[in-house]
């Protein structure tokens, strides 16, 4: 090999190293932020899953709790079904060759409104549930009034193929348990 040949080598062996030296920063700095997020969404301010935080009571109180929750997000699924019918049928509706822009807009409105109901019958029960506990259980089951999703600097996703909503849900203890 010449001299000439050999320099170029060298510029391009150096010129791949950095390449990978920046995708390996890039991917240190990006992993970074994730674990940041996580760890935000898992710190104590978040409370956990219902189950870590009733846990924390004592069984009396917990048995109560997990009583009055169960029968209030019982009492709220029909509203978040009805949420989640309304949000389908205007997904539907928008798909349709010859949509109607009223149409879809007072179908997500009404999705809207019934989740709205929904929450306001899960938060509803919960103020009332809080006010007779002990400042101290107050403390552990105040979380339920946070609103899980996604925190501040969560951006929506730009309308497109893929960027339809999740349906909405309750936030609470409607599950086994």
């Amino acid at each position: 090999m010449s001299g000439r040949s050999l320099k170029i080598a060298l510029a391009v062996s150096v010129a791949l190293n950095l390449f990978a030296l920046a995708g390996g920063v890039a991917f240190a700095v990006s992993r970074a932020r994730v674990d940041e997020r996580v760890a935000e969404l898992r710190g104590p301010a978040r409370h956990g899953p219902f189950r870590e935080v009733i846990a924390q009571l004592q069984p009396e109180v917990r048995r109560d709790v997990r009583a009055r929750m169960r029968a209030a997000a019982l009492a709220a699924r029909p509203d978040f079904e009805a949420a989640r019918a309304a949000r389908a049928q205007a997904v539907q509706a928008a798909s349709e060759p010859r949509m109607d822009a009223a149409r879809v807009q007072a179908l997500l409105d009404q999705s809207r409104t019934a989740e709205m109901r929904g929450r306001a019958r899960l938060e509803g029960e919960a103020i009332a549930m809080l006010e007779n506990l002990d400042v101290e259980d107050r403390k552990v089951l105040s979380g339920l009034l946070r609103r899980r999703g996604p925190g501040p600097g969560h951006q929506t996703p730009a309308p497109g193929r893929n960027a339809a909503p999740p349906p909405p849900g309750p936030d609470g203890p409607d599950g086994p348990g």
